[in-house]
């Protein structure tokens, strides 16, 4: 039956599609010759080639700082260079730890050394490379530390609260997550904030490995063996290298003692597999794991603690490195100081076949289509940018650090920043600005899906109708005007562009079929993608299309395709939660508050229970919205008064440039001072969450201080982004 629905839905969707013939933003007679060019740049467009390059690039290690590294900077430099563009390496000096020592050993009540290595397989042939960095995580503390073990679950502050419900305090402790529900620099920080003296992460089965499918290399997913490496920098207060926070990390940049870098972690952090994990967690005793925290281990899950210590030592080697990014320009005829930017890092924790390399490679074939272009006499009115970044995994340091060197440049001149990760097979995913969903809508209804041959729009709408969990939903998906973009936390190279300089942003991949085991782990490798991912290489060319597509029009456009209606619409949804997230907490505290009188009659009234009750919470007060909301009616008159302009002016033959310019500043102007504790994040609509890391937090300032209870900040952020949101609507009033 969804089978049936998805089809039917498909074909009327590409039906009605397949008579679009104009453009936005282009005069019927441009629009004509754009799609000529798409057309053409389509067909010189190779998945072979872009396995070849994927194989070329992954052959070898390559984290930041090594000799792989720099290697395939080059390589890629030569690449641009071959198709035409003009291209050079753009060095930065930064701060990189790799591991010296790793010992972790169970010490009581039983002893066991944990193996902390990923063994070679025959199936997968760059496995046991013998240049490959050890398990770690970059940015944990050295240490050296014994303690008792407590079991925490994710790590994550629900789960703090849980433990003190249970009477457990993880001070002066070593504590044991599970990779997941957050992103992993959260689990050492929060557990730092509770006084643990050491943290190890690892992946649970019941995540990432057996319960999914068959393990790699049988299938796609985690072996006992495997182990996620990564960041854990505290990114969410700065992201880029430590010792040079808001500036570029060049030669002779000014730099932090690494003691002051705040964003280096105080305790000692080790990644582990499940099979490591296990001795670790079967020695425990105490309470017994609530229900919803069991794992996929052939065990019984407890807490702690108890007869159970561990004992972890970390060392690093604490290294000055060069970072290698490559920057490739296409220059344009007409706006040669107008920018659109294009991005995908090329480092990688070990060979990086899915993570990065599979998005770089569809890249690199755009910018070789963009060269075959210009060999038939084409030239882009504006210029295009192409951007391979080197240390992204580590913490954005790359890119970082080129848009702290490049800020006032980058805010007079980019236009937009279009930035791509990791890619696989599945389906198209899109987050951004949201000025740009009606450009993103038309784009993705001209590329065809490689596997049901419908377009990528229609295929991810079919996708969104038959998971749709209500007939409520399916009828909002119905009624949808456009696709929403995702709004973007953190986690890739746009997080500079977006939320510390204001410049449009979109992040594209593909994915949800390719899923598995081998994030940041030594089988990241050609053989792992070539077989589980995308193995005839084509979704890497539906997104050198949906990408390339974007870069041609926005290169091209005669009137720059900002909506700022779609804006308006988002940031006023954002506010209906934040005032419906205050009622609920004040209902709810109310009613808490209620049972803990109740409760003290209770205990009152027999004086033989020696129960302490807990305290009851402060109410929760009534929040002004009313500036956000008259903030938000001036925005939607100046963005509806905008678009009546832009529909006019897109159909004279008037020069636009003054116009353009203004739409693509105009993002800047929701920037502020920067955000509590946290001002290198100016954007006042979008940043990381400061307990989510990756994931976002819309609406930030106001948001956070609602979650932690901080009314007067919460009362003086809907101020401040009540300003910004008044800033953008007299501002997009000004451009009418």
């Amino acid at each position: 039956m969804k089978k049936t629905l998805t089809l039917g839905l498909i074909a009327i969707a590409a039906a009605v599609n397949a008579q679009q013939k104009t453009i936005i933003g282009f005069t019927d007679a441009n629009a004509t010759k754009e799609l000529q060019t798409e057309q053409t740049f389509d067909a010189a467009l190779s998945a072979p080639r872009i396995g070849e390059n994927l194989k070329e690039l992954s052959a070898f290690p390559h984290n930041l700082g090594s000799p792989g590294s720099k290697a395939v900077a080059e390589k890629i430099l030569a690449k641009y260079k071959s198709y035409g563009l003009d291209a050079h390496l753009q060095p930065y000096t930064v701060l990189f730890p790799s591991p010296k020592t790793r010992v972790l050993e169970l010490t009581g009540p039983t002893t066991y050394t944990a193996l902390l290595k990923e063994p070679a397989l025959a199936e997968d042939a760059t496995s046991g490379q013998s240049d490959q960095l050890p398990t770690y995580n970059a940015w944990s503390a050295d240490g050296d530390v014994t303690g008792q073990l407590v079991f925490v679950n994710y790590g994550l502050p629900d789960d703090y609260e849980t433990l003190a419900k249970l009477g457990i305090d993880v001070k002066g402790k070593i504590v044991i997550a599970k990779y997941g529900r957050s992103w992993r620099g959260i689990k050492p920080k929060v557990a730092y904030e509770h006084g643990a003296i050491g943290c190890i992460i690892y992946s649970d089965p019941a995540d990432d490995g057996y319960s999914a499918g068959e393990v790699y290399p049988k299938g796609a997913y985690k072996n006992e063996y495997g182990v996620q490496r990564g960041s854990v920098m505290d990114m969410v207060i700065y992201p880029g290298d430590p010792l040079t926070p808001g500036v570029g990390a060049t030669k002779d940049a000014k730099r932090l003692d690494r003691k002051d870098a705040t964003t280096i972690l105080k305790i000692p952090v080790l990644p582990i597999s499940y099979h490591d994990a296990q001795p670790l967690l079967a020695a425990l005793d105490g309470i017994v794991a609530p229900r919803d925290w069991q794992g996929g281990l052939p065990i019984t899950y407890h807490v702690g603690p108890g007869v159970a210590t561990v004992h972890l030592k970390l060392e690093f080697n604490w290294d000055m490195v060069q970072a290698y990014d490559v920057i490739a320009k296409i220059k344009g005829s007409e706006f040669p100081d107008e920018w659109v930017m294009r991005g995908n890092h090329h480092d990688a924790w070990v060979n990086g076949a899915g993570d990065p390399l599979s998005g770089q490679v569809a890249m690199l074939d755009e910018a070789k289509a963009l060269g075959d272009l210009l060999k038939t006499g084409w030239k882009p009115k504006r210029t295009i940018v192409y951007c391979s970044w080197d240390g992204e995994e580590p913490g954005l340091v790359g890119s970082t650090e080129y848009a702290e060197d490049h800020d006032k440049e980058l805010q007079q001149k980019a236009v937009v920043y279009i930035n791509s990760d990791g890619n696989g097979r599945g389906f198209y995913g899109g987050g951004g600005s949201q000025a740009l969903e009606p450009f993103m809508d038309e784009i993705t209804k001209t590329v065809t899906d490689p596997q049901t041959n419908v377009s990528v729009f229609d295929r991810k709408r079919a996708s969104e109708l038959v998971n749709a969990g209500s007939v409520k939903d399916k009828k909002e998906i119905m009624a949808r005007k456009v696709e929403p973009l995702e709004p973007l936390g953190s986690g890739s190279d746009f997080s500079s562009f977006l939320q510390h300089l204001g410049v449009p942003t979109l992040d594209l991949a593909f994915g949800g079929e390719d899923g598995g085991g081998e994030y940041h782990s030594i089988y990241d490798s050609f053989d792992d993608y070539r077989r589980f991912k995308d193995p005839t290489f084509e979704y890497g060319v539906a997104l050198s299309k949906t990408a390339g597509h974007a870069i041609l029009r926005m290169a091209d456009a005669d009137l720059l395709p900002f909506d700022f209606r779609n804006l308006d619409t988002t940031i006023s949804k954002y506010v209906t939660e934040l005032t419906e997230l205050t009622d609920k907490m004040r209902d709810n505290t109310t009613m808490e508050n209620q049972l803990i009188k109740a409760n003290d009659f209770t205990l009152a009234a027999d004086p033989t229970k020696h129960e302490k009750a807990p305290e009851a919470k402060a109410e929760v007060p009534k929040l002004d919205f009313a500036p956000l909301k008259t903030a938000l009616d001036s925005l939607k008159k100046a963005a509806n008064g905008l678009a009546t302009t832009w529909a006019a002016a897109a159909q004279s033959n008037t020069s636009h440039d003054k116009l353009n310019q203004l739409l693509y500043h105009a993002e800047q102007q929701l920037l502020g001072d920067g955000l509590p504790r946290r001002p290198w994040y100016r954007h006042t609509i979008y940043a990381p969450g400061f307990y989510t890391g990756y994931g976002v937090k819309t609406l930030p300032g106001i948001r956070e201080a609602i979650e932690q209870r901080n009314w007067t900040e919460a009362q003086e952020q809907i101020g401040i982004v009540a300003e910004r949101i008044s800033s953008l609507a007299a501002y997009l009033a000004e451009a009418r």
